[in-house]
């Protein structure tokens, strides 16, 4: 066996204090769980779905919007849908959708740190001992490299807002990041590693991804056959089922289709992947350089595997930011083993550049509340005004004290780093976790009346519905979900969305019109032709941060007539 290259006193094995790293969880977790809106695009299309089947709307076989079919993940909307009904007397629907979500999140969270620990307990991961005694033991050092590997994932920017989202997505990578853990626990845990392995795949499969549930699995059983180790061989059997069983699942329940994106665009994959990925893609180039020679052992082969997966479903997706969010869990482990072997001018970079970076956005935070609070500086409230026009910020005294806990913990956590050199593996990314825990509560505290403001669609459903007579269904052919789910939630409206919705009973109907861009011919035409059909326009309503769409209101009234030469020429005149 090729010896690695980690050298680790029993210093540097240390583990990071429990109440520490609970508080970063916990800092990561929970802010944004409570009190938010279901932000437009993803999160709110899935709430929506939830929301129609619990109230009945929708059945629980054929998830719909409108009436519209979706063609969306049945197991992540039974789970919504489910505690909907199981909070529906004590709590608002999204709280209740929300709290699943924030669980897998969770499990996401507590499978990287197990898989982590079990991959670096094996032979080959273990660092070299020393000339004169003092080395690490391997317990703990694999709890220290551990701790690294939940540091890394709380750092990945690129996590920050899709892992808080109630989301098929989410559930996928809590499914990932258990199958992970089931492949590195295998030697050491055989029969929960099994079972795992029994679960994850076809929940994998359930939650909308069978393509990369195969994919798992075949190159799963792969690496499991040529492995040396007996507790991954003997995993090949179970392997194989479950992926049999993942297809099989998602043969039955129609989920096999086709998203492969078009007009891939190089440059803008790169951004993606730099931001993305940060500040865990950087460790990981130095892994792998640093331990090239053992790729093909298990410790780096089994989270690789899971990077590489997630990275080609990417780009086969044109680019797509959530199949990428499914290889954070194997890309958290393969930056913990660059730890070892950083050296303490790479280790400074990353500390000083962290203090730079998070400590200048939470300023930015900061600023901008202060203005909106209380008008100065005048540049940052007329930016707001310009963004969010119509905006009235609210003070709350819990989420101020919140706020200020954590930009004191902050600078806590910056003094205790700065003051003098650290020993522990985990150190380098101390300050990159604590930076994005600390921009995300400042973010869900000072900034989420604004947020929500902005990018939900609760004060556009509400203009709406001054214009909606009480208890009346509305029509909205083919409107934008994130439309169709306000209506439902907000306004507890039944909507029609399908394609003939103009012709059925419903006395108002609403319409999305693109005042811009090509598209704005296509609006301008479809506005036409109902008024053709008698529906009369009676407002116009826009969301607050909209530029270049507004939603139109009608209601039925007689057919206009028509032109004077389209009528001679209907009547076989010239005109």
């Amino acid at each position: 066996m090729t010896p690695n290259p980690a050298l680790v006193t029993q210093a540097a094995a240390q583990r990071l204090p429990r109440l520490a790293l609970l508080l970063f969880c916990a800092a990561y977790v929970l802010p944004g769980v409570i009190g938010r809106e279901p932000w437009r695009g993803a999160d709110l299309n899935a709430f929506g779905q939830m929301l129609a089947i619990a109230e009945g709307r929708a059945p629980w076989l054929a998830p719909a919007l409108g009436g519209v079919p979706t063609d969306a993940a049945l197991l992540p909307h039974w789970i919504g849908a489910l505690a909907i009904l199981a909070g529906r007397s004590v709590m608002d629907p999204a709280l209740a959708a929300r709290l699943p979500f924030a669980l897998l999140l969770v499990l996401t969270l507590v499978a990287v740190w197990y898989a982590t620990f079990h991959l670096a307990r094996s032979e080959a991961a273990q660092p070299l001992p020393l000339a004169f005694g003092g080395e690490a033991s391997p317990v703990d050092y694999a709890r220290a490299i551990a701790d690294g590997a939940l540091l890394a994932l709380i750092a990945t920017l690129g996590l920050l807002q899709l892992g808080h989202e109630t989301t098929p997505e989410l559930a996928q990578l809590a499914a990932l990041a258990c199958l992970q853990w089931a492949m590195a626990a295998a030697a050491h845990r055989s029969w929960p590693a099994r079972a795992g392995v029994m679960v994850a795949l076809p929940v994998l499969a359930a939650c909308g991804a069978p393509a990369m549930a195969l994919a798992w699995g075949v190159l799963g059983l792969v690496l499991c056959q040529r492995s040396d180790l007996p507790g991954l061989k003997a995993l090949v059997p179970w392997l194989a089922v479950a992926t049999l069983a993942a297809a099989a699942l998602a043969w039955t329940t129609g989920s096999w289709a086709w998203r492969l994106g078009h007009g891939l665009d190089i440059r803008s994959l790169g951004r993606l992947w730099l931001w993305f990925l940060w500040p865990a893609w950087p460790l990981v180039l130095w892994t792998l350089w640093r331990w090239h020679r053992q790729l093909g052992q298990h410790h780096l082969a089994i989270p690789l595997l899971g990077l590489l997966v997630a990275l080609v479903a990417c780009v086969a997706m044109g680019g797509s930011e959530r199949a990428l969010m499914l290889g954070v869990p194997g890309l958290a482990v393969l930056a913990a083993f660059a730890l070892p072997t950083l050296q303490r001018s790479s280790t400074a970079a990353i500390d000083w550049l962290s203090v730079f970076f998070f400590t200048l956005c939470a300023l930015i935070v900061w600023v901008f509340y202060v203005a909106m609070q209380t008008g100065t500086p005048e540049s940052a409230l007329a930016t707001v005004q310009r963004l969010a026009p119509g905006f009235r910020p609210l003070l709350s005294p819990l989420e101020l004290s919140l706020a200020l806990a954590a930009t004191a913990a902050w600078g806590g956590l910056v003094r205790w780093r700065t003051r003098r050199h650290r020993p522990a593996l985990w150190k380098s990314l101390v300050l990159p976790a604590g930076g994005v825990a600390l921009s995300w509560l400042l973010l869900m505290t000072l900034w989420l009346p604004l947020l929500d403001y902005a990018r939900s669609n609760r004060p556009l459903a509400e203009r709406l519905l001054r214009h909606l007579p009480a208890q009346a269904c509305v029509a909205a052919p083919d409107a934008p979900w994130s439309l169709v789910s306000a209506l439902e939630y907000y306004g507890r409206r039944q909507v029609d969305a399908t394609t003939h919705a103009a012709s059925a009973a419903c006395p108002v109907l609403v319409q999305v019109l693109v005042e811009r861009g090509p598209a704005a011919a296509r609006s301008a035409a479809a506005a036409a032709a109902l008024r053709g059909k008698g529906w009369l326009e009676i407002a116009r309503e826009r969301g607050p941060t909209e530029r270049t769409e507004v939603v139109v209101i009608y209601r039925r009234g007689a057919p206009a007539p028509a032109e004077p030469r389209l009528a001679a020429v209907w009547a076989g005149k010239p005109g």
